[in-house]
């Protein structure tokens, strides 16, 4: 019982260290050397991004995104929603991992919309190893983590629009399980005769604490005279990863002699303040021809960036990224859209994510 509970003292500190070090997103970023907090949140999975077409531009289009990619990056984006969306994603992560992801997104009246989200992360089977087995062959156990995310956003002016998403957090490792809440809330503003100045502000991730509990926190011991006896050990809880994100975009539009709209060039910026990590500039750009195919790229910025990742480097990733979009029109009323991203890494694998979106 004892080389059990030991193992999953152990098998927790691999999936966090997982989660926050080397897959979930490692835009979690270190503070000054005696003010970091890196490390005291947990649930990290809540600061990857699943869906292609923002991921491609690193995420800067905090003020111009719009759809259902928007419950991530920033909610009140929702009421660019005209109909019904949805939108299928899949990411190749690091260490063999997958990202699945999933969305609906409904208007509801003339200015609102709702939208239902789904993220999980399949880790494979992780082999259960213990101080007696350590190189395993006693088994393996399958980490499950999952985010379920409930939107609303609604359009109150031409030019002001707000939303609001609850998520549900679900982290379970063999027999320990934490389960938590959090909360986003957007605020988008646009201005000019074709809305081409965007800024938006969003505070993502807030929520109680979170705790993992189950069996694995029982600690059978032996006592002197032979008799065993049974200790609770209850694990520390630990914060959400909240963050605030402060974007503007510009639309620069071009038009043909009868005045149809055929290029657009659409230049984002962002500033994160993240509560466990350091502050992120995130710049991108995107070039959209008819509104059909779209190119994208985007670069992060932080303290360090530019140093090898076993020089003081807190990210894997190496600050670019790109992405390519096409819409091909299936009738009148549906259009059928595919989503791409890259995002070089080193010294582990690069990301690649593939998106599938049905707009109705």
């Amino acid at each position: 019982m004892v080389n059990k509970i030991l193992f999953m003292k152990i098998s927790i500190k691999k999936i966090s260290f997982l989660c926050l070090c080397s897959l979930l997103s490692l835009s979690v970023f270190g503070q000054e050397e005696g003010d970091s907090r890196t490390g005291e949140a947990g649930a990290s999975e809540l600061l990857i991004n699943p869906w292609a077409q923002s991921s491609g531009m690193s995420g800067a289009n905090t003020a111009s995104v719009r759809g259902l990619e928007s419950v991530f990056l920033n909610v009140a984006g929702l009421t660019g929603v005209n109909g019904t969306e949805l939108v299928f994603s899949h990411a190749s992560w690091f260490a063999d991992i997958s990202i699945n992801a999933f969305g609906f997104a409904q208007k509801i009246g003339d200015t609102g919309v709702m939208a239902l989200s789904v993220m999980s992360l399949d880790f494979g089977d992780i082999e259960r190893t213990t101080f007696e087995n350590p190189d395993g062959g006693i088994g393996t156990f399958s980490p499950q983590f999952m985010n379920i995310a409930l939107s609303y956003a609604k359009k109150f002016t031409y030019s002001m629009s707000a939303g609001v998403t609850v998520k549900m957090i679900s982290e379970s490792a063999a027999e320990l399980s934490a389960n938590g809440l959090a909360l986003d809330a957007g605020v988008h503003y646009q201005t000019g005769d074709n809305g081409e100045a965007k800024f938006g502000i969003t505070l993502k991730n807030i929520g109680p604490r979170m705790s993992f509990e189950g069996d694995g926190d029982d600690l059978t011991l032996t006592g002197p005279n032979g008799s065993d006896m049974t200790v609770e050990i209850r694990s520390a809880a630990f914060e959400l990863p909240s963050l605030l994100n402060i974007g503007a975009s510009y639309d620069f539009l071009f038009h043909n002699s009868d005045g149809e709209q055929t290029f657009r060039v659409t230049c984002s910026e962002t500033f994160v303040s993240n509560s466990f990590s350091k502050d992120q500039f995130l710049t991108g750009l995107e070039f959209a021809w008819k509104e059909m195919v779209a190119l994208r790229g985007g670069y992060s910025y932080e303290s360090g960036i530019f140093e090898d990742y076993d020089a003081g480097r807190s990210t894997v990733f190496k600050g670019l990224s790109a992405g390519l979009s096409l819409e091909l029109p299936i009738s009148d009323e549906t259009i059928f859209g595919f989503d791409y991203s890259y995002r070089p890494a080193d010294p582990l694998q690069s990301v690649h994510t593939f998106g599938a979106r049905i707009i109705l």
